[in-house]
């Protein structure tokens, strides 16, 4: 995968190619009449089984290039497949939820999905109640089933959408802001939700601004910025490249300072009653203890790790929403 500050553009490596991937695009671009680009030369390598979060600020290219993958806007340049297929020949087995969902209020969510799917023409009519059953109790809704749409929570009916995209076998799902809007419960419910169908074999794909919520969710993403992908990779990878830190909280934070120096610490900083330093290779006991055994008062003491919007601002400069 390209690393976390690689070249903008840059092409994706060879070793997911498309049978090992469920969405590759190449230069993918979108301009608008008028001149304006919303995406451009997007390279992205998304693997098979993978929940991949996509991820950038509000107008960074995310719904475009959501929409050229399923067919819905045409790109004006590049080239891309879904599931190693052109995109009209992988519709039918692609799920996807785009800017929310639109259900009849007035209707049960069993009685929305049969109006959903008979708007479906590759969908088997005599299968449609199993099929609904099934997809209700995927997403935990079979006993809301008879539930009027309108009497439904906002995670309810997050989930109800989902189970819309689930009516068919889908290989790939593909949700656009899934947890806009949510409470933290119904962000919950989503998250895990989005957990248990990639455990069943099915490829997550999952555009989001919230990149807390991301972290707690994929196992791979991308960052997008003003239409230009920034950075993809595992959760891992992408703030692997980034210095782990150990934040001391004290009273005493000149001898802590001195202390930590003394271990052999790096870029050791301190700020009122703070310091911090880049952790190494040493052991966050054997710090408490060297500073304790000093005499220094320690209130607190955390390993900080890199987060994704570490990672982002680290590489433009700039943050954007992490929590909401």
């Amino acid at each position: 995968m390209q690393e976390a500050g690689a070249p903008f553009g840059a092409a994706p490596p060879p070793g997911i190619g498309a049978d090992g991937a469920a969405i590759v695009t190449e230069g993918l671009t979108k301009r608008f009449r008028g001149g304006q680009i919303a995406v451009n030369t997007l390279n992205l390598a998304v693997p098979r089984g993978s929940v991949f979060g996509f991820l950038g600020p509000n107008g960074s290219g995310k719904t475009t290039t959501i929409r050229m993958l399923l067919g819905l806007v045409a790109p004006t340049a590049g080239t891309y497949s879904v599931l190693g297929l052109p995109p009209a020949q992988a519709l039918p087995r692609v799920g996807a939820l785009v800017e929310g969902p639109a259900f009849y209020p007035y209707l049960s969510g069993a009685a929305n999905l049969l109006r959903f799917d008979s708007a479906d023409p590759t969908a088997q009519r005599g299968t449609a109640k199993r099929r609904i059953a099934d997809a209700l109790d995927r997403v935990g809704l079979s006993a809301a089933a008879g539930k009027r749409f309108r009497n439904y929570s906002l995670g309810m009916r997050q989930r109800l959408a989902i189970a819309a995209a689930l009516l068919g076998p889908r290989e790939l799902l593909i949700l656009d802001e899934p947890t806009n809007g949510l409470d933290p419960q119904g962000t919950r419910e989503v998250r895990a939700l989005v957990k248990e169908i990639a455990a069943d074999g099915t490829t997550v794909f999952v555009s989001s601004h919230l990149l807390a919520e991301v972290e707690q969710m994929c196992t791979h993403a991308a960052i997008m910025r003003t239409g230009e992908l920034v950075a993809q990779g595992t959760i891992a990878s992408l703030s692997g490249g980034l210095v782990t830190r150990v934040r001391i909280e004290t009273p005493d934070a000149a001898d802590a300072a001195r202390v930590l120096g003394t271990l052999g610490l790096a870029d050791v900083r301190a700020a009122g009653a703070e310091v911090t330093a880049e952790l190494g290779g040493h052991a966050p006991e054997r710090i408490n203890a060297a500073l304790v055994g000093e005499g220094v008062a320690v209130r607190g003491l955390a390993v900080v790790r890199p987060s994704l919007e570490d990672v982002f601002v680290g590489l433009t400069g700039e943050g954007f929403d992490v929590d909401g």
